[in-house]
């Protein structure tokens, strides 16, 4: 007879700690670290214990308090829940913070929701029109100030920290926005407009306007992937970081002592993985860049 998979005995483990009441409903869950730790299994294994709980109707996500063991009412006792739109965004949008876009499903939010999943689609007809509602849902939590701080800028410099800021709470949102396809929604909308607007007066072609709030918004995508890559590769092996320089460090000795890469020698390690410096490096020099375009654009032409 195979041997039993590591997850299963986990989950076999963790569901008759919930049945014998030793973890009583509302009681928050191990999280998928600590569940890798105490088991002395992979990241990936211990996801894969908490989906297999939670398709079990064992535990469940709660907005404010992470994973927790499910309630178990029945179903005369059960309160009727009004759903909303918000509260539905909320909930998958909470979803989509702690385990990441591909969890969210009209099933799963419905579970998660204690309605049937048919409610659902009274307001979103498919997931991915529940995706570009999250979507614009984020972009609509920053207020977006009238007229702004002075100058073209400072404005540009404003709206794409506010985007970096969104994405580093966020790590899904990055992946969620397609580029050349924009989503036609208000909250996104209004962050476009409002960098239009911040070039009003340059004299600038509508087509170098438009360019450059797609750049500035593609400098803030790029940087947000390469940070969710990151955290992604952190959860799925355990290794920070830090830790994965550590075991590449005799690798990288060799390397850099041979003499042939001088100048990479010189670098400091903190500085390659200093993700919120390259943004602002990254970000620094493309309006630098823009900033000669605008200037140039305002020469008078020779005759």
């Amino acid at each position: 007879m195979p041997a039993q998979p590591p997850y299963r005995r986990i989950v076999a483990e963790i569901r008759g700690r919930i049945l014998t009441g030793e973890l009583r409903p509302g009681e928050r869950m191990p999280s998928i670290r600590q569940i890798a730790q105490r088991w002395g299994v992979a990241i990936a294994t211990a996801t894969r214990v908490m989906a297999a709980l939670r398709d079990e109707g064992l535990v469940e996500t709660r907005v404010g308090a992470g994973t927790v063991v499910s309630g178990q009412p029945s179903r005369a006792s059960a309160p009727k829940r009004t759903l909303n739109r918000g509260h539905l965004l909320r909930t998958a949008i909470a979803i989509a913070d702690v385990e990441g876009l591909d969890a969210v499903s009209m099933r799963r939010l419905a579970a998660e929701l204690g309605v049937g999943p048919m409610s659902l689609y009274r307001h979103v007809a498919t997931k991915d029109e529940l995706v570009i509602q999250m979507v614009d849902e984020i972009f609509g939590e920053p207020e977006l100030p009238d007229p702004g701080p002075d100058g073209w800028r400072a404005k540009l410099e404003l709206i794409a920290r506010l985007q970096w800021g969104l994405s580093r709470r966020h790590l899904w949102l990055a992946r969620a926005i397609p580029f050349t396809r924009p989503m036609l929604v208000p909250n996104m909308m209004a962050h476009t407009e409002w960098t239009l607007r911040a070039l009003d007066g340059l004299g600038l072609p509508v087509e170098t306007t438009i360019r450059e709030a797609l750049t500035l918004h593609g400098l803030v995508i790029t940087a947000a992937l390469t940070l969710a890559q990151e955290v992604e590769a952190e959860q799925e092996t355990g290794v920070t970081l830090d830790r994965w320089w550590l075991a590449q460090r005799a690798r990288a000795d060799e390397l850099l002592r041979s003499g042939r890469f001088a100048r990479l020698a010189a670098i400091p390690r903190e500085t390659v993985s200093d993700l919120d410096g390259l943004f602002e490096y990254s970000l620094a020099c493309h309006l630098d860049g823009f900033a000669a375009r605008v200037e140039a654009h305002s020469r008078p032409r020779r005759p």
